[in-house]
C-alpha cells in the first residue's frame, strides 16, 4: 500500500493553536469568542505558516480587546 501525499499539509511544529475551546463567533466581528481568530484563519490553522501562525497570535490581544471579548468572559 502507498502512503497517501501529503505534502501539501504543514503540521504545526512550533506554534500551539489558541484554541481554548470556547467555539462561539462573535456576529458583529466575525471572529471567535474564545480565541479571537476569524472562521478562515481557524479553518486553514494546520497549513499556515510558522510566520502566519505567529502574526496571528500576536494580534489576538488586541482583537479581544477591540471586541471586548477575553477567554475569562468567554467561557463565563
Amino acid at each position: 500500500m502507498v502512503a497517501p501525499d501529503l505534502a501539501w499539509a504543514n503540521p504545526m511544529t512550533t506554534i500551539a493553536t489558541p484554541c481554548i475551546n470556547v467555539c462561539t463567533l462573535d456576529p458583529e466581528s466575525k471572529r471567535c469568542l474564545g480565541c479571537g481568530r476569524t472562521i478562515e484563519e481557524i479553518a486553514q490553522w494546520t497549513l499556515l505558516s510558522d510566520e502566519d501562525r505567529a502574526r496571528v497570535m500576536a494580534e489576538l490581544p488586541a482583537r479581544r480587546a477591540a471586541s471586548a471579548c477575553s477567554p475569562e468572559t468567554a467561557a463565563g
